[in-house]
């Protein structure tokens, strides 16, 4: 079903909203003050709300630019009578405009969920982000939006050949092009590759200028494992190859086997160079460890001697910092949930007496860890769905004074904010980091302080 819309304001999740006959629409690849034809996606007829996808635009709005992918563009997959890939939701909208979008969501988020204004806090816009990692030459690179992704992950069609889902699809469109993917990604030229046997391709390339990283991820039916065909993975000179065996039923991942190469990167997190596997967390964008390292620092002042804790620590691009920062007759406990990623970090600071590594769910751990005791600041970097109310009541329980809070999502770390009021902190700054250009996606960070008295 096709309507004809007049688009209103933006929403969390890159929609636009819109109404048609008192029913609320929410639309993709749109622009605010746009009229437009969009096609209402299947199965919504009978829903409170509908969605829907742009396929003309009658009115055009000024920021409206040519798309920066013509895989992920909707109005040319509509001529084409096929569907746009996701991971670039916001490619149709000039840089300056897909930030001012992501301020007004980061405002509407925060004032409603957790009743905070954003003008108290500090916060007037997205900040942009250099491409550069530690290194400053590369920060003369042009603002572009491209480029920035140190890390992709592709599905893989019967025929062997890289694809992409569209939005909320089981459908695979294959691609021969990643706009937002590092040079040193693209100049692999997977998609000349055979991948058949084969469901997922991960691929990490690491700001410290070593080989990219291939994960493969079998299909379930390929119980024998055969190279795949291509002249990057045949030759694997420069090229580390791991293939992920299929786990249990239920324990989500399997274990890795090096095929060619080490099973991990070494990415820069200031003057350390930190051990990363194929399955750990890392920043997606290539500038982002640095800047976010930088605000998180900014607001988390840790001191020679002090007592903190990173929280959801990863492979301890944080924790690197703060152990720096407390010194030797400090202390940094790091808590992570996943196995991997903490055993990385245990690597990482093995001779690093004032860091602690442990692993678990930080709402059980830190009690544990901390026993009653007071930390002097804690920094935390949850997953998309936030850190939720127990965690949260862990962290009051220490008794921090500043908290640092590093989120990617406006929405659940809002509601976060909401939870700590209620344990008596107050959000007293907020920065928002545009580390995702031309999708709807930001990073915030946070201070949260205890109210005197």
């Amino acid at each position: 079903m096709d309507l004809e819309l007049t688009l209103e304001r933006v929403a969390h999740g890159g929609h636009c909203v819109a109404r048609h006959e008192g029913r609320v629409v929410f639309v993709r690849h749109g622009i605010p003050g746009e009229r437009v034809i969009a096609r209402v996606d299947a199965g919504e007829d009978t829903k409170r709300f509908w969605k829907a996808s742009v396929v003309k635009v009658l009115e055009a709005s000024p920021d409206r630019v040519k798309h920066i992918w013509n895989m992920a563009d909707a109005l040319a997959a509509e001529e084409h009578g096929a569907h746009p890939v996701g991971g670039a939701e916001f490619g149709h909208i000039s840089l300056a405009r897909q930030r001012s979008l992501k301020a007004e969501v980061f405002r509407e988020q925060l004032t409603r969920l957790a009743q905070t204004d954003p003008d108290s806090v500090g916060f007037h816009e997205v900040e942009s982000v250099p491409v550069a990692g530690w290194d400053e030459s590369e920060s003369a690179r042009e603002d572009d939006g491209l480029a920035w992704r140190s890390r992709a992950s592709f599905s893989v069609t019967k025929d062997g050949r890289l694809a992409m889902h569209p939005f909320h699809s089981n459908e695979l469109v294959p691609i021969a092009e990643m706009p937002l993917a590092a040079e040193a990604i693209n100049n692999l030229k997977l998609w000349e590759t055979d991948f058949r046997g084969f469901e997922r391709i991960e691929v990490a390339a690491p700001s410290t200028g070593q080989a990219p990283l291939l994960v493969l991820i079998p299909r379930a039916d390929n119980r024998t494992f055969r190279p795949p065909h291509g002249e990057a993975i045949e030759n694997a000179s420069g090229v580390v190859v791991v293939e992920q065996t299929r786990g249990s039923a239920g324990d989500g991942r399997g274990s890795l086997r090096t095929l060619a190469g080490k099973p991990y990167v070494m990415e820069q997190a200031g003057r350390r160079a930190l051990r990363v596997t194929g399955e750990g967390f890392w920043q997606i964008h290539r500038g982002a460890p640095r800047v976010l390292t930088e605000a998180m620092l900014d607001y988390a002042r840790p001191e020679a001697g002090e007592t903190v804790a990173d929280l959801y620590a990863g492979a301890g691009l944080f924790t690197a910092a703060l152990a720096d920062a407390v010194g030797s007759r400090g202390a940094v406990l790091s808590i992570e949930g996943a196995p991997g990623t903490s055993a990385d970090a245990a690597y990482n600071f093995e001779a690093d007496s004032q860091v602690y590594v442990t692993r678990g769910r930080v709402e059980r751990t830190l009690a544990y860890e901390t026993r009653g005791d007071s930390l002097d600041a804690i920094v935390l970097d949850p997953p998309r769905v936030g850190a939720g109310k127990q965690s949260v009541q862990a962290m009051a329980q220490t008794n921090a004074q500043r908290i640092a809070y590093v989120s990617c999502d406006p929405a659940s770390f809002a509601r976060d904010v909401g939870y700590f009021k209620n344990h008596g902190y107050e959000l007293r700054n907020a920065r928002v980091f545009d580390l995702y250009p031309h999708t709807h996606h930001m990073e915030i960070v946070g201070l949260l302080a205890k109210n005197e008295g």
